[in-house]
């Protein structure tokens, strides 16, 4: 039951918000959307939802376009949030419960569990304005899934949220892929997507720029980092050929350079300069391809 988004342009006006996006998103998966404001991601999903219709092209859910008969298996927390205030959080529930298809006692029972798994029981029957904003986003994200869909897109949904809860939510959005659920996620922050998400698309004005695995991804950056950590000047590391970039640091530098190789030659270049008390080579981020791919295309 795969998600495939052929050719999909969306225009309005003169305006193209989003531009031939063709990806497909494979079942069981977390699915990142990597994208600044105005990139397009929001209109994406709202068009994969059946909100919007694309000006061209075509979304299917498990080859069939999805329709009020298909909204049912489908959860979505969308950026900007959509409690009634003045409800109660279990009013809100049952309320939306019942728009996917559940009965009273169905609802019931999942919210309890959801409520008991955020540590917040004593919530059911709170109006939801009386609820800190951290709070509200655990409730938008119950509202999300309470109804088991098979397709859950969540945009940007740990905004708001202190560590603590991050991490709550992060677990509960792993334990639903690993029970047959298949999630697009969009987000700002890079790290999440880098721990969450084997495929992923980076979306620039509309423009799908960067799309592939994660490790392909990477591996096709080619440029790598390189932490230095010693108490002696290292700024002499920055004419090194093939270093990219120079950052002096708190307790060092941290460099990107071209490949491997790089690395090798400033190891050899540190001896004798002083005491290292940690060198490592690592992977590009997802930052750093992040910066490159949409800086690159600013320019």
């Amino acid at each position: 039951m795969s998600l495939k988004i052929e050719g999909v342009t969306k225009r309005f006006g003169v305006h193209t918000a989003v531009d031939q996006l063709s990806i497909v998103i494979p079942e069981r998966e977390i699915f990142g959307f990597l994208g600044a404001n105005g990139a397009g991601k929001t209109t994406t999903f709202r068009m994969i939802l059946g909100l919007l219709n694309p000006s061209d092209g075509v979304i299917t859910w498990n080859d069939k376009k999805i329709s009020y008969e298909t909204s049912d298996q489908i959860g979505y927390l969308p950026e900007e949030r959509g409690l009634y205030p003045k409800l109660k959080v279990k009013e809100q529930l049952i309320y939306l419960g019942r728009l996917k298809g559940m009965s009273k006692h169905e609802v019931l029972v999942e919210m309890n569990h959801w409520l008991e798994r955020f540590k917040v029981p004593e919530y059911a029957n709170k109006k939801v304005e009386e609820l800190s904003k951290g709070n509200q986003q655990k409730i938008q994200f119950i509202a999300a899934v309470i109804h088991k869909p098979k397709l859950l897109i969540l945009d940007e949904p740990f905004s708001g949220l202190d560590p603590v809860n991050v991490e709550l939510l992060k677990k509960a959005v792993v334990e639903l892929k690993d029970a047959g659920t298949s999630i697009v996620f969009a987000s700002h922050r890079m790290e999440h997507v880098e721990e969450l998400c084997q495929h992923l698309c980076i979306m620039h004005k509309g423009k799908p720029i960067v799309h592939g695995s994660l490790r392909e991804i990477k591996r096709s950056f080619g440029k790598k980092n390189v932490f230095v950590q010693g108490d002696f000047d290292m700024s002499f590391l920055e004419e090194v050929p093939g270093v990219t970039k120079y950052k002096k640091i708190s307790e060092g530098a941290e460099l990107q350079i071209n490949n491997e190789d790089v690395a090798q030659v400033i190891f050899q270049e540190l001896q004798n300069k002083g005491f290292v008390r940690k060198f490592a080579l690592e992977e590009p981020s997802l930052n750093d391809i992040f910066i490159e791919k949409v800086g690159a295309s600013y320019e």
